[in-house]
Formats: structure tokens, C-alpha cells, sequence
């Protein structure tokens, strides 16, 4: 074995062969996942839970380039829209509290398909959710180094609901996961990359180089100029966006500072600092910010954008050195963040984050009880309901994972479980200073790609290492069959409320297993 060799082995580890498996098991469960969850995606054809707020937006970028405020004047907005009168709006710009990246992607669909398609009201984020399917199973193969893992990723994240539910309801959530997922597999993707770069340099460099020196350049890492644009359209989605920015910024850097300590490089912090550390800064938030500010094209391009002539109209005030349009632009961000942080509304489904892992209460997305001789109800009272369940074998076993993370991390230094950390302390850790907040329990789909990988690593353990006994991987094979079995019944059984089926309300009943699920 040569001096790279023994370089890559050391910073790469064990790194699978089986090109082929690695892709078509997650794609095998990508192909499935999107055929559940584009079957019937226009149904029902009404504006589910904020779809009044998106769908209709989305129409409105179309037409005009912004959001526009539907009038007051127009009583039933969702009435018109959905019987084929979508152009519900007046003539001025409409506060709107979210960036335009996700408005534009739902846009998409609604040029396609038509504006009065339900089906094309969701059609881009159904695209966004069967994409990612693949995406966790390979993400997880290069995480894990397994292509089983990989593909047994990708088999949960088809059959997990709450995934599923959002995947077919066009709102934001979804989006702002795919692109903190995205972001994060460009980092893995540079990670390994650079990795094999830096074992080559520093297999040419001189015991002298190695003993004096920061180590060498890595170049300039076109996968983090990837994962810069994926956090500014993820950022440009939601604000919350901006956690994923700043925790994948410091993993990336903590991954350069192994990296070259591992390599043997005498002064590695302050060459992870000087020479990856404050690129990957520039890089990253550069990228991002430019990202965010081209995605408001649209706002800057009308004249009827809501504050686009906030500074023409207040000449003295505002930061007097920005251009008029920038200004106004500022304005309109001030005026987001105080409705953000002053949103206290006592909306039934408001949630604590500290019951969201364990399903403490799923957002009803829709629901409507006809009765016997009614949309096909045959009983006396039927539920024709969307309501957002994750699959509970997925997330209350994610809620384990969690404390088993933490626990490699700390004590066992485990580079893997920090980085599913590290997804999870960008999506899910900054809501718990928002407990006042009016914050919903669906929001946990922009972190559930870690759920998922979480859930992977402790599956992993069960199944065990590849140097142990036949008949101790046989039984860890068992267990985790036992446990996909057991995800597929349950998705299966909650299909019905997934979907908008209509069911004998005593079905729908079944189904509520506890009382904060009504």
C-alpha cells in the first residue's frame, strides 16, 4: 500500500465498490415513492391548509412578478380560484412574510399544468419530494458507507407520511428541505473530494513541510459554491433557512480541521483556519446572500411590489447609503421580522417543538365529514381527511436516535453522527428559542432528512459490523426487516388519511390514536 493509499484509507475509511446497488436501490424506492405520491395529487381540487396562501401567491409571481393582496372587497378568494377564476387580486403589493424562492417553484407547476390545475398547484413540490427520496439514500450510502443503508434510507423516507402528506400539498416546508438537503449532499460530495486531494498533496510533501507548515491548498471546491446557492434558495424559501447556513458552515469547516490532523499536518487548526476556514466563509455566505438577493428579481423588477417605493416615498430615512432599491428592500425585511417575532395567534394546531419528534400533534391539513349518499359515503357519517401523521415506527425510533447520536459524538468522536447533528441543530434546534411562537408541528419536514439518517445510523448498529460473525449480522438482518415490515404496515394502514379517502368516521376514529391527534 502506498503512502496515498494509506493517506485515503485513514481519511476516507471504508468507502463501498458496488457502484450499481448504490444507485438502484434508492432509485428502485424514489421510482415507487413518486408514483404514491403523484397518484391522484389533484385531489382534492380545494386550497389545502395554506395552499390558500402559496398556491394563490405562486399564481400571482406568474402575473405580475410579486405577491399581490387579494382585495377585501372579493369575500370567497378560494371559491373563485378553484372555479376557475384565479386571478383574485387587487392592485396593491402584498405584505408577505416568507422570500420568493418557494413561490416561484409552486409557480412552476401552475405555468405548466394551468393555473386552475390542482394537479399543477402541486406539482413542483411533489417533483421536489420524489427527488429526494434518491437523494437520502445516496446521501446516506456516502454517509454510512453502505449501499444497504443507502437504499434503506430512501425506503423510509417513501414510506414516512409526513413526507408523504407534504409532498403532495404545495406549501413551503418541503422546499426549504430540498434545499438544506441539497446543500448537505454537496458537502459530502466535498468532503470526500477534498479529502483524496489532501491525502495526494500531502503524500508528496516532506516530513520538514509536514512538521513547519499548515498543510497545502485544497483548492478552490466547486461543491461548496453548490451547497452556498442550495442554502441562499433554502434561505430564500424560509428564513429559517439561515440555521441550515450556519450549522453546515461549521461542519464543514470541523471536517477540514479533522481532515488535516488526521493527515499529520503540525500546525492544522490555524491551517484549517487560514487556508479552508475563512474561503469556506467567503464562499458559502457569499454565494448565499447572492442567491437570496437575485431571488427577489421579481420585486425588484415591478413597481407595485409591496415597499418597492418605500424609499422614493421616504427619502430622509432608512440606511442612507444603500440605492433606493435596496433600501426599500430593507424596509420590507424590517417590517417581516416584526411580524415574525410578535406572531402569537392561539391557532388549535400551535405546537411546542418538544413534542414534535414524537408526533405529539399533526397538523390537520384538511377535513370534511360528508355524510351518507355524499362524496360516495355509504355509512351514516364518513371523514374525508388529510392530516399530516408521521409514520410513529420512523419518528419515535428518531427520537432515540437522537440520545444515540449524542452519544457517539461525544464519546466516540463519531464524524457521522455529527453531521446528522448538525442537520438536525440547523432544522430543529432554533424553534426551541420560538416556544411562544406560533409554530406548527409540519414544520419538521425540513429537518427529516436527519430524522431519517439518525434512524439509518442506529439501524446500523443493529445490523453490525462487517467483521462480525455470520449469525450475529443474521439476526440484525432480521430486526431490521422486522422494522421496514412494520414502516410499510403503518403507512399503509394511514394511507386513507393521507390521501382524502372517504371512510366510515369510525375508521377515521381508529386511526386518532391518541386525543391531541383529533
Amino acid at each position: 500500500m502506498t503512502r496515498v493509499d494509506q493517506l485515503r484509507s485513514r481519511l476516507l475509511g471504508f468507502r463501498p465498490t458496488d457502484t450499481l446497488w448504490g444507485w438502484l436501490g434508492p432509485l428502485f424506492f424514489a421510482v415507487v415513492g413518486g408514483i404514491l405520491r403523484f397518484w391522484s395529487l389533484d385531489r382534492p381540487h380545494q386550497l389545502v391548509f395554506d395552499e390558500t396562501y402559496y398556491v394563490k401567491q405562486g399564481v400571482s409571481m406568474l402575473d405580475y412578478g410579486v405577491e399581490m393582496r387579494v382585495p377585501d372587497t372579493i369575500k370567497k378568494p378560494d371559491e373563485l380560484f378553484t372555479n376557475g377564476t384565479p386571478d383574485v387580486f387587487g392592485s396593491q403589493g402584498d405584505l408577505v412574510v416568507h422570500p420568493p424562492v418557494g413561490k416561484w417553484v409552486i409557480a412552476v407547476g401552475e405555468q405548466l399544468f394551468g393555473q386552475t390545475s390542482s394537479w399543477g398547484w402541486r406539482f413542483s413540490v411533489c417533483v421536489l419530494g420524489t427527488l429526494s427520496i434518491l437523494m437520502v439514500g445516496r446521501a446516506a450510502r456516502r454517509l454510512f458507507g453502505s449501499s444497504l443503508l443507502g437504499t434503506i434510507a430512501a425506503f423510509l423516507v417513501a414510506f414516512e407520511g409526513h413526507h408523504f402528506v407534504q409532498s403532495r400539498t404545495g406549501l413551503l416546508d418541503l422546499i426549504v428541505m430540498f434545499w438544506a438537503l441539497a446543500a448537505f449532499c454537496a458537502l459530502l460530495i466535498d468532503r470526500d473530494r477534498t479529502r483524496a486531494i489532501l491525502a495526494e498533496k500531502v503524500a508528496g510533501m516532506s516530513v520538514r513541510e509536514l512538521a513547519t507548515g499548515q498543510g497545502p491548498w485544497l483548492g478552490w471546491r466547486p461543491w461548496r459554491w453548490v451547497a452556498g446557492v442550495s442554502l441562499g434558495l433554502c434561505a430564500g424559501t424560509k428564513w429559517s433557512g439561515l440555521f441550515f447556513l450556519v450549522a453546515f458552515g461549521l461542519m464543514t469547516v470541523f471536517w477540514d480541521l479533522g481532515a488535516r490532523r488526521a493527515a499529520g499536518v503540525r500546525h492544522w487548526f490555524s491551517g484549517a483556519v487560514v487556508r479552508d476556514g475563512l474561503y469556506a466563509a467567503v464562499v458559502m455566505c457569499g454565494t448565499a446572500l447572492a442567491t437570496y438577493l437575485v431571488s427577489w428579481v421579481g420585486w425588484f423588477r415591478s413597481s407595485g411590489g409591496y415597499d418597492r417605493q418605500w424609499a422614493v416615498q421616504n427619502p430622509g430615512q432608512g440606511v442612507q447609503w444603500m440605492p433606493p432599491a435596496l433600501r426599500s428592500l430593507w424596509q420590507y425585511h424590517q417590517e417581516i421580522y416584526t411580524f415574525h417575532v410578535n406572531l402569537h395567534d392561539n391557532h388549535p394546531y400551535k405546537t411546542n417543538p418538544w413534542s414534535w419528534v414524537v408526533q405529539g400533534r399533526p397538523t390537520s391539513f384538511f377535513y370534511e365529514g360528508p355524510k351518507q349518499g355524499q362524496d360516495g359515503c355509504v355509512v351514516a357519517q364518513c371523514s374525508k381527511a388529510i392530516t399530516s401523521i408521521g409514520t410513529v415506527s420512523v419518528w419515535w425510533l428518531g427520537a432515540v436516535a437522537i440520545v444515540v447520536l449524542l452519544f457517539y459524538w461525544l464519546f466516540h468522536r463519531d464524524w457521522r453522527a455529527g453531521a446528522v447533528l448538525a442537520g438536525l441543530a440547523g432544522g430543529y434546534l432554533p424553534w426551541f428559542g420560538l416556544e411562544e411562537r406560533t409554530i406548527y408541528s409540519f414544520y419538521t419536514v425540513a429537518f427529516e432528512p436527519w430524522i431519517i439518517f439518525g434512524v439509518v445510523f442506529v439501524l446500523g448498529l443493529v445490523l453490525g459490523r462487517r467483521t462480525d460473525s455470520w449469525r450475529r449480522r443474521e439476526v440484525g438482518l432480521y430486526v431490521v426487516g422486522a422494522y421496514c415490515l412494520l414502516t410499510l404496515a403503518l403507512f399503509a394502514f394511514f394511507w386513507p388519511i393521507y390521501t382524502a379517502q372517504v371512510i366510515p368516521q369510525s375508521q377515521w376514529s381508529l386511526r386518532m390514536w391518541f386525543p391531541s391527534w383529533v
